[in-house]
C-alpha cells in the first residue's frame, strides 16, 4: 500500500491538543518564520532528532534544516484531520536508511503523526514515553534495528494503532496480556527475546496476521486461539519454544492462508480439525514431536499447495497425501517412505506415553503403534 493511502486511513480520527514540552534547551530557539504551530513543533522534534543521531551514511537528514520541514527527506506532510487548511507533519518514513541514534523524547511533539516507519536502521535505547502523546499513530515500523529493553507498553496507548511491528530487535521479558486486547489488525513481534508464555486471552485479538517466531514462548498454545476465526489470515509461530498438543479449536481458523507452527516442541496428534480449515494454503508443522495418523481430511483440503511435516514421528500417511504437489514426510516413522527415521528410535519413541504436559488437555491420546518395520527403499 502507497504511503498517501496509509496517511488517507491513518489520519482518520479525533482532534489531540497541540503539545507542549518543558524542553528548556529547545525553548531558547527563536521562532523561525514557520506557517503554523504544528509545523513549529514538528521543527522542534525534528532538530532534536537530527542532533540524537551519530551516523548518516546516506545522507538521509541532509535536507534536514531550515523551517520548511515538508521539504526534508522522509518526512511527509498533509492537511490536519480536525482543520484541512492547517497543514502538519502525518508521516515519518526512514526506512533502509541505515541510520545509528536514539529516539528523542520530543518526537511527542509530533501530534499529528499516523505512520512511524524507521525499519532497518541502527536505533538503540528504546521507544519514548512520549509516544503516548501520538493519538493518531495508525501505523508503527520499527522492526530491525537495535531497540532493546521490556516490551515497550507506551504503544498500549495508543488509540489509533492499528499495524505494530517491533521485529528483529532486541526486546525481551514478557508480552503484556493487554497486548492482545488491543484492537491491531497485524501484529509482528518476532526475531526479539520475549521469555514468556502466550496469556489465555491471546484470542481477543482481532488481528489478520500474526507472527511471533523466534522468541522463547516456554508455553501452550491456548485454545483461545479458536476464536480468532473471524479475522486471522496468517499465524507464525516458528521456533516459538511452544510445547503440548495442538488444540482442536485451530479447527475454527477458517480464513487462515498460513499456519506454521514448525521448529517447535508439538506432541501428539494433528487434530483431526485442521481439516475444517477450507482457506489453508501453506501448512508447516515440521521439527516437533508430533505422532500417529495424519488424518486425510487435511489432504483433501481443496486450496491446500504445501504440506511440510517431516522431523516428526508419524507413523501412518494417507495415499491421498502423497498427491499433493508440495510436501515433505521425511524423517518420520512411515513404512516404505524414504529417508525416515531407523526403525530403533521410532520403537523407542512409540515405547513412552504421549503427555500434553498440561496444555489444552491433561493428556493426549496415545496413538496407535507404528506398524511392522522392515526396509526403507
Amino acid at each position: 500500500m502507497k504511503i498517501s493511502q496509509f496517511l488517507t486511513l491513518a489520519l482518520w480520527g479525533f482532534y489531540f491538543p497541540l503539545l507542549s514540552f518543558p524542553f528548556s534547551s529547545l525553548q531558547t530557539l527563536s521562532p523561525p518564520p514557520i506557517p503554523n504551530p504544528r509545523l513549529f513543533n514538528a521543527y522542534i522534534a525534528l532538530q532534536a532528532w537530527k542532533h540524537a543521531i551519530t551516523s548518516d551514511p546516506k545522507g538521509f537528514t541532509s535536507s534536514w534544516y531550515g523551517p520548511n520541514v515538508c521539504d526534508y527527506k522522509g518526512v511527509y506532510c498533509a492537511p490536519a484531520p480536525d482543520d484541512p487548511h492547517v497543514i502538519t507533519v502525518a508521516g515519518i518514513d526512514l526506512n533502509h536508511a541505515g541510520i545509528s541514534g536514539t529516539l528523542p523524547e520530543e518526537l511527542g511533539l509530533l501530534s499529528d503523526l499516523a505512520l512511524f516507519h524507521i525499519n532497518s536502521n541502527f536505533f538503540c535505547g528504546t521507544i519514548p514515553a512520549s509516544f503516548c502523546k501520538l493519538k493518531l499513530l495508525y501505523e508503527l515500523d520499527v522492526s530491525n534495528n537495535l531497540l532493546a529493553g521490556k516490551f515497550p507498553e507506551v504503544v498500549l496507548s495508543l488509540p489509533s494503532l492499528k499495524f505494530l511491528d517491533i521485529r528483529f530487535n532486541h526486546f525481551e521479558g514478557n508480552l503484556p496480556s493487554s497486548l492482545f486486547d488491543k484492537k491491531l489488525d497485524a501484529l509482528f513481534i518476532n526475531d526479539n527475546k520475549f521469555q514468556t508464555s502466550l496469556p489465555e486471552n491471546f484470542g481477543n485479538s482481532p488481528v489478520s496476521v500474526v507472527v511471533l517466531a523466534n522468541n522463547n514462548l516456554n508455553g501452550c498454545l491456548p485454545a483461545s486461539i479458536g476464536n480468532l476465526g473471524g479475522t486471522l489470515n496468517e499465524i507464525i509461530l516458528m521456533n516459538a519454544g511452544l510445547r503440548g498438543c495442538l488444540p482442536p479449536e485451530i479447527g475454527a481458523l477458517k480464513e487462515v492462508t498460513v499456519f506454521d507452527v514448525s521448529s517447535n516442541a508439538f506432541t501428539g496428534g494433528l487434530p483431526e480439525t485442521i481439516g475444517a480449515m477450507r482457506s489453508l494454503e501453506q501448512l508447516n508443522v515440521a521439527r516437533n514431536k508430533l505422532s500417529g495418523e495424519i488424518p486425510a481430511s487435511i489432504c483433501t483440503l481443496p486450496r491446500l499447495e504445501n504440506f511440510t511435516y517431516s522431523d516428526n514421528y508419524f507413523c501412518t500417511e494417507p495415499a491421498v497425501c502423497l498427491r499433493l504437489p508440495n510436501k515433505d514426510d521425511r524423517r518420520n516413522c512411515i513404512p516404505g517412505r524414504p529417508a525416515q527415521r531407523p526403525p530403533a528410535e521410532c520403537e523407542a519413541f512409540y515405547s513412552h506415553p504421549v503427555d500434553c504436559g498440561g496444555c489444552n488437555s491433561p493428556k493426549c491420546p496415545q496413538p496407535p503403534p507404528p506398524p511392522v518395520y522392515h526396509h526403507y527403499p
